[in-house]
């Protein structure tokens, strides 16, 4: 993940109070959309359409995502034939009347109403105009930016690190032996970390890597993960990514934060009252603003 879109997915987690709510959609695409009214099939007279596979498709799609589409299709079919037989079980048994299902669906229908409405307001906050806004703030704020190449040998000791750059100041090959002492995961790469900016790597790792000069090998250097040897190979402005790079998650943003301040508006304009929370808990005590007002009534 680039710095670029780690900075706008953090953005995107800070800012918005959705970030649970999502647009459902079904996993087998089609050229065409079917006919919701088709009829696929009846469990005693009682008909499934295509609109039920598709809301079915909608909230289980992702748990049969390994299948293939026609698999996928008959086990959504086979759930929905279930589900008309035990929900027909359930209506004689009369579950519906009870106070806990009677809750349940009036969750359901709040949730489903909420979920249907910020999916209309992410939609229409969707513009071509209002995605170049976000990708073209993030690229001023990223300007300016350094980015360093650097190679690292990771050793579990002090002493082994000074050993390691004794080696190198003697005309070791850094990646050579990279390869053969390194602990890291890259050291069969020759320790090559490739670019990155400073908030990519520990504190301590880039304050000395963003420090030393292209060529230069740094003495060794104490992290979380142990004792590092660094070598910068070349230090340049950060490249922004292009648009079509980053859309997706630029896209997720603009959505998001629309539907972020839409329930802020609508919170703004509403009465909410917390009757779990005494009255008081929330308001200074006035005895002792009157006490720290006037030092006479400590008394």
């Amino acid at each position: 993940m680039t710095a670029f879109t780690t900075r706008l997915v953090t953005s995107v987690a800070a800012t918005c109070l959705v970030a649970a709510f999502t647009l459902g959609q079904p996993a087998f695409a089609q050229d065409k959309a079917p006919d919701p009214n088709t009829v696929i099939a009846k469990v005693n007279g009682s008909e499934i359409k295509q609109s039920d596979l598709t809301i079915a498709e909608e909230e289980l799609g992702p748990s049969l995502a390994q299948m293939d589409p026609a698999t996928r299709r008959e086990n959504l079919i086979a759930f929905l034939i279930d589900m008309k037989i035990v929900g027909k079980a359930a209506e004689d048994k009369k579950i519906g009347d009870g106070a806990d299902f009677k809750a349940k669906l009036a969750f359901a229908r709040n949730r489903l109403l909420m979920d249907s409405l910020l999916g209309q307001e992410g939609k229409a906050a969707l513009t071509d105009d209002a995605m170049k806004k976000v990708y073209d703030d993030a690229i001023k704020q990223t300007a300016g930016e350094k980015e360093v190449h650097a190679r690292h040998i990771l050793l579990p000791t002090e002493e082994e690190a000074k050993a390691v750059k004794a080696e190198l100041d003697k005309g070791a090959d850094f990646a050579e032996l990279a390869k053969k002492k390194s602990k890291d995961p890259g050291a069969a790469d020759g320790g090559d970390l490739g670019f990155f900016t400073k908030e990519q790597m520990v504190p301590e790792f880039s304050a000395v890597a963003f420090a030393l000069e292209p060529g230069k090998i740094s003495d060794p250097v104490k992290s979380q993960f142990g004792w590092h040897i660094i070598k910068v190979e070349e230090k340049r402005d950060r490249k922004p990514p292009p648009f079509d790079q980053v859309k997706a998650q630029v896209s997720q943003f603009v959505v998001r934060k629309a539907q972020a301040d839409y329930v802020t508006k609508l919170r703004s304009a509403a009465k909410i009252e917390r009757l779990d929370i005494k009255a008081d808990a929330t308001k200074p005590d006035a005895a002792k603003a009157d006490t720290k007002a006037d030092p006479a009534k400590k008394k």
